[in-house]
Parts: structure tokens; C-alpha cells; sequence
């Protein structure tokens, strides 16, 4: 096993807080470099050397060959750190096995399907900068039906969790965003199986430190403050807009 020297370069969004909520489940020691988004840290020359696609969450580590390992892309992540640090398996499965193929099924399925879904559903709700119906409407109904086939996943396990009889990457990458359904115009209520397991996650110890990092975990409460709300809204909505810009000159 390699000797943890890990640094997590990351924001307060779905994405990142899956990386410090396996950290914080797996036990390990780790640094934190907070990266504001919102000024565009995460496009400064010394972060695109770790990560060249200018995204949160990245990490850095020595590797095994003493030398120093930069990852990016949440889901890489999480694998990494399962198959470097979790010899006992407290967030995944043996290599192999039927739940180490089925875990990675639903990780893939979340990394590909329910995040850009609903990033998009997000983006359309709350930051475009004019009222567009079709979007609206493609992608908070393809995230509705995403958290359908994970509700009825969820109403034939028998352990309460996506995969096998324990939380694994599956679970830790699927929390952050089902926490905030409500921002990208999914509501909760619709789900019952997936209601219950995002609050039967929250009580554990690992996920409810892992999603004050870099900073605290308040989606829920604003989202019920519609001054807050629209605040953030304005706000998030101007340096996406901005970004757009930047990244269309640059081309």
C-alpha cells in the first residue's frame, strides 16, 4: 500500500465533495486546496498542470514509484483511491468479483448519465441566460428518468445500498447530486426509495464530514431560501455566462 500524500484540489459541488466523502470514509489523511470557480482558478497555468481539462475535482499524490501522481476526473479518482487505499473494502469490492463489476456499472452510470443530465437540467433552470422550454424540458426529464431506474435499484436491494451489503463508489458518487435534486427542477418527493437512502446516507459519519469540504454544505437551505436562491442564481449565472465568453474568444 502506498503512504498517503494526498492533496484534493477542489469546490463545494457534487463532484468534489465525492472525492473528500471517500477520503473522509476511507479514513485517510489529506490535504485540501480550496479552488474557486467562480474567478477561475481552476483555468490558472499551474492548476492545468494537474489538471489539463481545468476542472474541480483533481488530486495529487506520491505514487508507488515515489513520484508524484496528479488525477483528474471524479470517477478516475475514486477508482484510484479504492484500488491504492481501501484493502478492506469499506468503499468497494474485490477486483473480480460480481459487485466490483456491478459497482462499477452504476459509478460509470452516474459519471455518464445522472451528472451531465442533470449538470445540464442546472444550467437551464437556473443560469441560461434566456428562457429555453426544450432544454428545460430535455434534461429535467432525463434526470426524472435516471432517478427512476436508480429509485426502483434502490426498492429491490435488500441491503439498502445500490450495490452489494456496504456504501461503495456507486453510493459515494450518486449523493451529491441526488442531495440537490431540487436545484435542477427534480423533485424529491417523486422518488421515495432514493429519498430515504440520500438521508440514510447523510447520518453516516464519512459523508456528513466529507460535504462541508472545501466549505459548508448548504444546497438544501438554500434552495428552501428564495432570497438566497436567486442571489446564488445571479450570481453563478454571471461568471458562467462569462466563461462561455472567454472560452468562445480563446477558440
Amino acid at each position: 500500500m502506498s503512504s498517503p500524500d494526498i492533496t484534493l484540489y477542489t469546490a463545494q459541488t457534487p463532484n468534489g465533495i465525492k472525492i473528500s466523502i471517500a477520503l473522509e470514509e476511507l479514513g485517510l489523511p489529506y490535504k485540501v486546496e480550496k479552488i474557486d470557480i467562480s474567478k477561475n482558478t481552476q483555468k490558472e497555468p499551474w492548476f492545468l498542470e494537474i489538471n489539463p481539462n481545468g476542472r474541480i475535482p483533481a488530486l495529487t499524490d506520491t505514487f508507488t514509484d515515489g513520484q508524484k501522481i496528479s488525477l483528474f476526473e471524479s470517477g478516475g479518482i475514486l477508482l484510484y483511491l479504492a484500488e491504492q487505499y481501501d484493502k478492506d473494502y469499506k468503499i468497494s469490492y474485490p477486483r473480480g468479483t460480481r459487485e466490483w463489476y456491478e459497482m462499477n456499472n452504476w459509478l460509470f452510470f452516474q459519471n455518464a448519465g445522472v451528472g451531465p443530465m442533470q449538470g445540464q437540467a442546472n444550467h437551464f433552470v437556473r443560469y441560461a441566460s434566456e428562457h429555453v422550454p426544450y432544454g428545460i424540458n430535455r434534461y429535467v426529464n432525463e434526470t426524472r428518468r435516471l432517478y427512476g431506474v436508480l429509485d426502483k435499484r434502490l426498492s429491490e436491494s435488500q441491503s439498502g445500498f445500490l450495490v452489494g451489503d456496504h456504501i461503495s463508489l456507486a453510493d459515494i458518487s450518486h449523493w451529491g447530486w441526488v442531495t440537490c435534486a431540487g436545484w435542477s427542477g427534480v423533485d424529491i418527493e417523486e422518488f421515495p426509495h432514493l429519498k430515504a437512502w440520500e438521508e440514510r446516507l447523510l447520518k453516516r459519519e464519512g459523508v456528513e464530514k466529507g460535504r462541508h469540504v472545501p466549505s459548508p454544505h448548504t444546497i438544501k437551505e438554500m434552495i428552501k431560501d428564495k432570497e438566497a436562491a436567486e442571489k446564488s442564481m445571479r450570481e453563478t449565472r454571471e461568471w458562467v455566462l462569462k466563461g462561455m465568453q472567454d472560452d468562445a474568444a480563446k477558440k
